[in-house]
Parts: C-alpha cells; structure tokens; sequence
C-alpha cells in the first residue's frame, strides 16, 4: 500500500481507540497494533520515512488493513493482546514460551481430591495455579499429605452411598492419613476446612495453618491427650520450617507482582516474581523477539500482559523498573527506589541478568533455540570448508579413553541438524583388543557401529570424525574397507591439540577459521565425546568392570598389578623398565613374568 492509496481510505478511518490488523497480497495477517487514535496511528506508518529496516519492510507489505473500534484504550490493549495470543502475526512481538504449567486441580466431587494435571477441563473443578516447576507442584502436594489428611482414592463418596455402607476404610485410614470419609469418619464440613488448609498452604499463607494447629495442640494438652498434642508439636515444627524454607521479603507486603527487562538488539528477556503475603510463590523468566524495534516499555508492557494472564495473577500493585502501560487503569504501578520494594526488584533484576547470561554461553558453542535456517547456514559453511559432498546433518564422532594406560573404552556421539541426539549415543568396551592399541580400538569400535548401521539398515553419517591423529583415521579406513563403506561417507581426523582436520591419505591438514560456526560446532562436537567417554570410563571403573592388562598376566595379581601402577603410572612405562626397577617394587620372581609377558607381546 502506498501513500497515495493510503490517503484514499484515511478519511474512513476514525478518530477513536480501536485496533487496526495490517494484510499483505495472499490475505496473511501481518501485524497487529492498538491505538488512542486509529487514524493517526495508522497514518504514521505512510507519512515517515522509517529509519529500521524492519518497519520499512512491514510498510512494504502491506496491502490492505482493517480496524475496530473499542470504547476505550484498555479495551483495545486487551484486544491486540488477544489476537497476537490467536494469530502470532509476523511482525508482532513473539513471546518464546510455548510450555504447558501443572496446575493442582481440586476435583468437582463429593470430598474433592486433588492432584497434579497439566490440562484444565471446563468441569466445575477449581484449578490452582498454574505452577512454573512440576517438581515444586509434587513437593508441595507431598507436603500438604504429610500434614492435611485427605483422602486419595476414588470412590463415589455420596451421602447415600456412604449412608449404605458400601466402603470400608483402607491402610491410609490406619496410617493416619485419611479421617475415613468413606465411612462416615469424617464430616464434609471437616474435610472442607482441610481443603481451605490446602489452599492456604499454596497461596504461602502458613500463618492461618499454624493458628490452627497451635489452638488443636492446646486443646488435646488440655483434654490430656498428650500423645496427639505431640503429634501436633512436630507438626508445627515441620510448618514452621518449611515457612522458613520460603523467600520471605516483608510480613507488612500485600499480594504484588514483580517485572523487571533486559532486552538487547534481538531478544528481550522479563523476569517474573509473583508475591503473596510477603512470599515469593513464583517465579519464571521469559524470552521475547521484538519485530519492529519495539522499545522496552513496550516490550515489557506486552510481557505484563501474558504473564498475567498466564498466572493467574489478580495482584493490584505492579512493581517495575520504569512506567508501563498496563491493561486495568485499577493496577498501581510502583517504580521503588529503596525498602523491600526495591529489594525485590533487585532480584528480579538478578534473574533476569543470570537467566540472558546463560542463553548467551549456550549459543556460544550450542546451535540449540536457533532458528533453521541458522542451523543450517552453519553445516553449509561446514561443507563448504571441508568440501563435502552435501551438507553434515548427521555428523558421530568416535574417541578412545583410557587410564594410566589401561582400561580401554572408546565413545561415539551423534549430532543431527547441529543438535547433539543423545538418544544415538553409544559407548564400547573394547572386545577384541589387549592391552593399550589406540589403532586396533579404533578400527574395532567403527567396525562395530557401522556393521550394526548396515545390518539394520539404518541411515549412515554424511560426515565421521575421528578424535586423533592419522594412525587413528587410518584404521578407521581399514574397518570401513572391510564392509565396503569406503566413499559412502566422509571421514576426518581431528588432531588433539592444534584443531587441526585431516583427511585419509592427504600430508596437508585443513584448519577452519578460529572465530567461525563451523569451528565452534566441531570443538563442541569433541568436548561432547571427551565428555561422555570420560563419564563412562570413570562408570566402569568404579564398578569395577575393567580387567587390568598386567592382572592377565599368570602369577600377577591386583595387588601387584595396583602397586606397578601406583610405581610407574602406565602400563606402557611399566614396558620400558629393567628386571632391577621391577624387582624392587614386586620381587625378582614377579618381575621376571612381567618380562616374559610384554617380551612374548612384542615378538608375536
């Protein structure tokens, strides 16, 4: 739409609050927005030269637009927020948070149950919550069993049923679990107050919990019921503890929420603390792509409004740490400058900082939370580099581990799209290997893996990296020339230190650049294998599952073969030593079956 067509309908549009949705050619919605004025809202996308290049796209686009009026600005807040939730249009701001929360559903149901559901049903049930950590949900639903008896099963508990006598109490009932509702044991009025208990509990609000107890306490003291007074004091104690567990900021502070931003060039990150009674009760970080260089009022303001929503969240004060627009013009907005309300916003500040400093390390070596096409523009430079055949979406690269020169493992890790699938994960203990034979281990481990791969018909790697210098590669080629693989895929060593790749039967080496993807994929690809090979070396060895290759030897035992090792630190050194270094740690007589053994090695 130009200026000219705009300036053909401008007189159609009105002077009042509203919502206008912008189309392109094929009728895709392409943005949403608000406005006090609809018409000189909209006007100022067709009058202004727009310095960011995302707004001038948008601009670009547009070929139609439509409108509709509200009575007021908070109307058309709540409805622009409505229809971005619907729609997700590209332009609009994406909130990056597609997870579904456990809620704590009391059951619509004579003597209600409750328990963890990750899906509301429009069935008269309350739902509290919901919750951003399923196992705070459990912890907190154990916690209430321990202390408020409520039943668990899931018998039809009507008065006529009950009346009739049809059930008989369980092992819950005699575990003092459950008051026995099943058998008329318990009024609803009784087990209805243990419910309100529960609530209490969720909301943080311990306090209501503890008079209670101390009042029953007292009773049964007086009444010489010493036993269940006791029982109550160890109960108090353990509320009492879990109370001190909690985030407590201030007993004077009313229910309020908590936001604080940091939003960089692309991505926007808003911390979420949610504060009853003086308690933070929750807590969630969320992450944003502003489209069309949204500032971070705005940002932040749409973030207020999902989280809110999302939450639950009926708080009248809003703490943040600069004015926003929000939706009810009843919510007071509180920007602190010191006491607890500037405390708690310090430490949503905190969070949000820890939380964009963690996605900032993880993309540094990780492709994970990238978009497609960035995954795939990084395996393309890898082919590029490398001059392979097509692109690597599927890369497994192998390496040896071993201890003081014993106990040979080797690991394999697998990598699809530039995303580690741990799933395809395999480790080795070496089969047909004695002692330390990096070369013969090697060829032994990608016989193994791809034998398998070609006998269940799975699909091979575009690319095999071979953690290790050229003898290691070489008898990788070996294992492959026996299965006739050779040419199927494209496999390169990696030497240990210089980062250097190489290639079979080629003296030159490939070095990738230093500051790019591609390298920054292959040094995570070998830190991933180092890594799981090392966990199952150090696995094996703690089981005990390794078999020393001086123990093979007839007339050592693990004794002898521990001290040698302890003495000389690798089965390899323990090699090179005379008959008198030997005798001095294990004995002449030893010392002369250790030098048979590796002089009978060597011959054969």
């Amino acid at each position: 739409m130009t200026q000219q067509e705009y300036q053909n309908i401008a007189h159609t549009i009105p002077h009042q609050p509203g919502i206008y949705k912008y189309y392109d050619a094929s009728n895709e919605l392409l943005y949403v927005g608000k406005a006090k004025d609809l018409r000189k809202r909209t006007s100022s996308y067709f009058s202004k030269t727009f310095t960011s290049y995302k707004t001038h796209e948008l601009v670009q686009r547009i070929h139609r637009l439509e409108f509709t009026i509200v009575d007021s600005e908070q109307d058309a807040f709540l409805l622009e927020n409505s229809l971005i939730k619907q729609f997700q249009p590209r332009f609009n701001i994406n909130l990056k948070d597609d997870k579904t929360y456990p809620f704590i559903v009391i059951k619509k149901e004579p003597y209600p149950r409750i328990f963890l559901t990750r899906r509301k049903f429009n069935d008269g049930s309350e739902y509290l919550g919901p919750f951003t950590s399923s196992g705070k949900v459990r912890e907190l639903i154990n916690f209430i069993k321990q202390y408020i008896p409520l039943r668990t099963c899931k018998l039809n508990l009507t008065e006529s049923n009950i009346q009739k006598g049809k059930f008989k109490v369980c092992l819950e009932y005699h575990l003092g679990n459950c008051k026995g509702p099943c058998e008329g044991l318990q009024t609803l009025e009784d087990y209805n107050e243990g419910i309100q208990q529960m609530r209490d509990l969720l909301k943080g609000n311990l306090g209501s919990v503890i008079s209670k107890y101390k009042v029953q306490m007292l009773d049964y003291a007086s009444n010489m019921q010493f036993e269940k007074a006791e029982m109550m004091r160890k109960k108090l104690e353990h509320l009492e503890s879990y109370q001190a567990k909690s985030i407590i900021v201030s007993k004077h502070l009313t229910n309020l929420d908590v936001y604080s931003i940091f939003k960089d060039e692309q991505t926007a990150y808003v911390n979420y603390l949610m504060v009853q009674g003086g308690t933070i009760v929750q807590t969630h970080t969320v992450q944003l792509e502003p489209k069309l260089d949204e500032t971070e009022a705005e940002v932040l303001s749409f973030a207020i409004a999902n989280l809110r929503a999302t939450f639950n969240s009926l708080s009248n004060e809003i703490i943040v740490p600069f004015e926003v627009e929000v939706i009810d013009p009843n919510i007071t907005i509180t920007i602190p400058k010191a006491g607890d309300k500037k405390k708690l916003l310090d430490l949503s500040l905190k969070n949000v900082n820890y939380y964009q400093e963690e996605i900032r390390k993880k993309k540094i070596l990780h492709l994970e939370g990238k978009s497609d096409w960035e995954k795939k523009n990084v395996l393309y430079e890898l082919q590029e580099y490398l001059q392979l055949p097509e692109a690597p979406v599927h890369i497994e690269c192998f390496d040896n581990s071993n201890f003081q020169g014993a106990y040979s493992v080797s690991a394999m890790v697998c990598f699809k799209d530039g995303i580690a699938s741990n799933k395809d994960y395999r480790h080795y203990n070496v089969k047909t290997v004695q002692g330390i034979n990096d070369f013969a281990t090697m060829k032994e481990v990608v016989y193994r893996r791809y034998k398998r791969l070609t006998t269940e018909n799975l699909a091979l790697p575009q690319l095999v990296i071979i953690d290790g210098g050229k003898g290691q590669l070489s008898s990788a080629m070996q294992a492959l020339e026996e299965l006739n693989l050779v040419g199927e895929m494209t496999v390169v060593g990696l030497a240990k230190n210089e980062e250097e790749i190489f290639f079979p039967s080629e003296s030159e080496s490939v070095k990738l650049p230093w500051d790019s993807d591609s390298l920054k994929l292959i040094r995570r690809i070998r830190d991933e294998v180092h890594r799981f090979g090392i966990t199952f070396h150090r696995n094996q060895r703690s089981k005990g599952t390794f078999k020393n290759e001086l123990e093979e030897i007839k007339g050592i035992g693990k004794q002898t073969a521990t001290d040698l090792l302890k003495a000389f630190k690798s089965v390899k050194n323990i090699q090179t030593k005379t008959e008198k270094e030997l005798t001095e740690i294990v004995g002449l007589s030893k010392a002369k079956l250790i030098l048979q053994h590796f002089n009978t090695n060597q011959i054969s």
